[in-house]
């Protein structure tokens, strides 16, 4: 393939831009506000797991203290019937069967009570811990917010850069030899790399140096030659900074 010497230079400002794009698009996958972002969200995901457990542990309680609250609530009316009954007076033995049963209900009562007390204490202890995970949550929420305006402010910029170096490298592209342009985009798909400088005897794409014949092919190239390496096939760009 020919092509000008000119044009083979300015592949190498087109290898810049498409370098610089790639290294763009590198930096849009790697960003440490991703990996934050989804270690975050796992943390969040455990997170809410045990909001929810402690949240039915508080609700177990409640509906237990619920039920403790209408059986002492039962108590206290049978308690207050047996009194208006008992103040009315009647026959002795029933008088002695409401003094038992009123003794009876009291000590029922405070069992009731006592049972109550100890899972307030429990729904407090319970609340507590609720609490807790919800404060936790709250902070890692908060994180995953800065992180993702982090990456959103990131991804802002690197928009801009992209399309930037898109609207030069289109005029550019158009302004090269089609051909020249064809073979240098099929190699760049291929390794990520399509031109390099040739220098100092290597090749700037895969580093090698030349000796011998495969140095000799090279300077008795002709100017508008398009030279390929042997080795990683790139096209090598000769110029002044090449030493031939």
């Amino acid at each position: 393939m020919k092509a000008s010497p000119e044009a083979q230079r300015r592949l190498l400002d087109l290898q810049a831009i498409d370098t610089t794009l790639a290294q763009l698009a590198h930096k849009r996958r790697s960003l440490p506000e991703l990996a934050e972002i989804d270690t975050v969200s796992r943390e969040l995901s455990a997170l809410e797991d045990e909001r929810v457990r402690a949240q039915v542990a508080v609700d177990d309680l409640d509906r237990d203290i619920t039920r403790f609250e209408k059986d002492i609530e039962q108590v206290r009316l049978r308690k207050e019937r047996d009194k208006t009954r008992l103040d009315a007076g009647g026959a002795l033995r029933e008088i002695e069967g409401l003094q038992h049963e009123l003794a009876t209900l009291n000590r029922r009562q405070s069992e009731l009570e006592d049972a109550e007390l100890e899972l307030m204490e429990k729904r407090e202890t319970a609340e507590a811990t609720l609490n807790e995970v919800r404060s936790r949550l709250d902070a890692a929420s908060g994180r995953r917010a800065a992180a993702e305006q982090r990456r959103d402010e990131v991804l802002a910029d690197i928009a801009k850069e992209e399309e930037f170096k898109s609207s030069s490298r289109g005029p550019l592209a158009a302004d090269l030899p089609a051909d020249l342009v064809a073979l240098y985009d099929k190699i760049r798909l291929e390794s990520g790399l399509g031109a390099a400088l040739f220098r100092s005897g290597r090749c700037g794409g895969c580093r090698i140096e030349l000796y011998g014949a495969d140095l000799n092919r090279v300077k008795a190239a002709a100017a508008d030659d398009v030279v390929r390496c042997e080795e990683c096939r790139r096209i090598m760009v000769r110029t002044a900074e090449s030493g031939l």
